[in-house]
């Protein structure tokens, strides 16, 4: 008897998804890559983007983003969980950036989402340019 527990047990954990598995997509918002432009040299601080998930996750995704103009940083951002959006709406979290200015030119900056588990990252694009 004790032993055919056992044995439903183990066949419940091994045919079970883990629940960590990642079920929750970062997505474009509405649908493109997001862009900033900014006059050549010129510094936005203090200002935050969008980082829309949709799917369930079951613990918080820790986000930031990489690959900014030199001297920019960001301070992250948090879509706490467990949460979820199926509906086909997006939930969106919002992620600090700190953009130095920068000589005339584009960089790919990415917005990168951690559960732990699973990294997933979206281009951000960056222009610094007289004709925004």
């Amino acid at each position: 008897m004790i032993s055919g527990l056992i044995a439903a047990c183990m066949l419940t954990l091994v045919g079970a998804t883990p629940a960590s598995a990642a079920t929750w997509t970062l997505m474009h918002h509405p649908g493109h890559e997001q862009r900033v432009c900014l006059w050549p040299n010129t510094s936005w601080h203090g200002t935050y983007l969008h980082a829309p998930f949709q799917g369930v996750w079951t613990t918080d995704i820790d986000l930031s983003m990489r690959n900014l103009p030199p001297g920019s940083y960001s301070n992250g951002g948090l879509m706490q969980g467990p949460g979820s959006s199926v509906d086909g709406t997006s939930a969106v979290a919002a992620v600090h950036v700190e953009i130095v200015g920068a000589p005339a030119g584009e960089y790919i900056a990415e917005i990168w989402a951690d559960d732990g588990t699973e990294t997933q990252s979206i281009p951000v694009i960056i222009t610094f340019s007289e004709n925004c």
